[in-house]
């Protein structure tokens, strides 16, 4: 793909994106705290929709991921991360890769977006999960866990006492979000 062609795939990704403009969402995100300086207040389902288009008319998967990979650098736009992992085809992302873009996640939101689209998918999901939970960042650690929730739903886990036994370990210390999570991880275990 030339650069002009993404530019283009990038433009129309962003003017969609305004298109879908919800200025009571974008002011609620905004006084909740988002860190992101571009806040259109899109509905996932709307970006989802947006996504799933330009998917079907790029079409082909190194395509996608290089597209996916420019929104995903963008980080003061809360849509463009979270199209990005609605775009990039799960079975191109390397581990190496999937660590980097889970490390660099700057809200719940879209922590638990990147989990769902796209890092369940993975084939080295397990792996993936167990990384990010040895990790001392409290964003990438929820990550890990979003990730192993959404594995455990999917039964593509296997459980077992030393699992369960680090889940506990880390809910007697977690804050609020994790808290809620490792819960939900535990209600899952038993």
């Amino acid at each position: 793909m030339d650069t002009d062609n993404k530019l283009e795939i990038l433009r129309s990704i962003r003017k969609e994106f305004f298109a879908f403009r919800n200025g009571i969402v974008a002011d609620t995100l905004r006084k909740a705290g988002d860190p992101h300086s571009m806040i259109m207040g899109c509905l996932l389902v709307d970006i989802s929709g947006i996504a799933t288009r330009f998917s079907e008319s790029i079409g082909e998967a190194e395509q996608l991921a290089a597209i996916a990979g420019e929104l995903w650098s963008d980080t003061n736009s809360r849509e463009c991360r979270l199209a990005a992992p609605m775009l990039y085809p799960a079975d191109l992302m390397t581990l190496e890769q999937a660590m980097q873009w889970s490390q660099s996640v700057e809200t719940v939101e879209v922590a638990d977006n990147l989990c769902h689209k796209l890092l369940r998918h993975m084939p080295d999901a397990d792996a993936l999960f167990r990384q990010l939970i040895a990790q001392d960042k409290p964003l990438v650690k929820y990550t890990g866990y979003r990730l192993l929730l959404n594995l455990l739903l999917l039964g593509k886990v296997q459980t077992n006492g030393s699992l369960k036994a680090i889940v506990e370990t880390d809910a007697e210390q977690a804050q609020q979000p994790l808290k809620s999570l490792l819960k939900d991880i535990l209600e899952e275990l038993a």
